[in-house]
């Protein structure tokens, strides 16, 4: 059983555990869930409201005793179709963002500048620090270190150190399979949430005032920085919107 994949579609570690007890042990009281799925009892009662809310639990009261069971497991598949309708209703918010940004585009001049190479996008970090002062802060989205690449968390943590220094903070948006890997000094001065998995991507979005900065962090880094106050408006309303969908 590849325990992955339901991670993959949004499962946590958590209910995944709680759900297959449930598959296994059948109708249960919270007592025998604890010890069949290994999830303290703190825990417990969170993770099956959520999974009753995705509609893979359900529960009957017998006397003053609640017990649950697992629905059947076709209801995954439920869950899917209504996480792909959720996904494709924000794809349709995202292509109205694009439609706007392309119409301000046309409106207003968009000073334009590409960035190549790893110190060219190290740069880019660098600026951040002389043109923000203290108390102000700047927007990533996607955030990622890429595929483990040499150098780049060195810098990034001694980045955050001189960030929080100077008392920038940080709004940050970061991809969920690196949730147990930022450096420790990114959570200085610093509010981060997490995207979850069907949002993952490989392109890091940084803006502030009027600076949109978009790069890769592939073998030959590149990024693409555009100083337009209507295209930085238009990302933040796109954060925003992620905002609300990311966890903790």
């Amino acid at each position: 059983m590849n325990i992955k994949t339901l991670e993959d579609i949004g499962l946590t570690p958590g209910e995944i555990k709680v759900y297959l007890a449930l598959l296994n042990i059948g109708e249960s009281s919270t007592g025998r869930i604890t010890k069949e799925s290994q999830v303290s009892r703190s825990k417990l009662y969170i993770i099956l409201d959520k999974l009753s809310k995705k509609g893979l639990v359900s529960h009957v009261l017998k006397g003053k005793v609640s017990y649950f069971k697992a629905m059947d497991p076709k209801r995954i598949l439920d869950y899917m179709d209504e996480r792909n309708t959720e996904f494709y209703k924000k794809r349709e918010e995202i292509e109205d963002l694009i439609r706007s940004f392309e119409k301000q585009r046309s409106k207003e001049k968009t000073e334009a500048t590409l960035y190549t190479g790893i110190k060219a996008i190290k740069n880019f970090y660098k600026n951040i620090l002389d043109e923000l002062h203290s108390g102000e802060e700047y927007y990533v989205l996607g955030a990622t270190y890429g595929e483990d690449r040499p150098g780049v968390k060195e810098f990034f943590e001694n980045y955050h150190n001189q960030r929080a220094k100077k008392k920038i903070k940080v709004k940050m948006l970061a991809n969920y399979n690196v949730k147990d890997k930022l450096v420790k000094t990114t959570y200085l001065n610093a509010e981060i949430k997490f995207l979850p998995q069907y949002l993952l991507s490989n392109m890091i979005v940084v803006f502030y005032k009027d600076k949109s900065f978009i790069f890769f962090l592939s073998e030959e880094p590149v990024g693409f920085l555009m100083e337009n106050k209507e295209i930085t408006k238009g990302f933040k309303t796109y954060f925003d919107t992620f905002w609300k969908l990311a966890k903790e």
